[in-house]
């Protein structure tokens, strides 16, 4: 079973991410900011970040900046979701394998997920 970060901080999209990610067969864990992300890399290794741009505390670009410099993280694959322009974030991140432009639908989700990992059920 494959292992998805989610690192979101509004509680309703979070919910709904655990939920789709759960029926479709992969184990989720949850942080609401950055900063609780680091502490959960700390304990544990997920096969993918999904994670929010813009989070109190540490935002998604210090995220993937501290997971480079972290030679256990820096090759786990982030996509970042945001409701800027996807040319914002790369001027402020690099690193990351995707941008999900919210809002998006679950087969935006699930297309970017699957180019990254293989299917959890296979």
């Amino acid at each position: 079973m494959k292992t998805v970060l989610v690192v979101e901080d509004e509680w309703a999209i979070a919910d709904w991410l655990e939920v789709l990610l759960s029926d479709r067969g992969y184990h989720v864990l949850a942080a609401c900011n950055g900063r609780q992300a680091l502490d959960i890399l700390d304990r544990a290794t997920p096969d993918l970040v999904l994670t929010d741009f813009m989070m109190p505390f540490v935002d998604g670009a210090g995220l993937v900046m501290a997971m480079a410099e972290d030679s256990r993280t820096r090759d786990i694959p982030v996509v970042v979701m945001t409701s800027l322009m996807e040319s914002a974030v790369h001027d402020r991140l690099s690193g990351h394998r995707a941008v999900l432009r919210k809002p998006f639908r679950e087969t935006e989700l699930f297309r970017v997920l699957d180019e990254i990992l293989p299917d959890p059920a296979a």
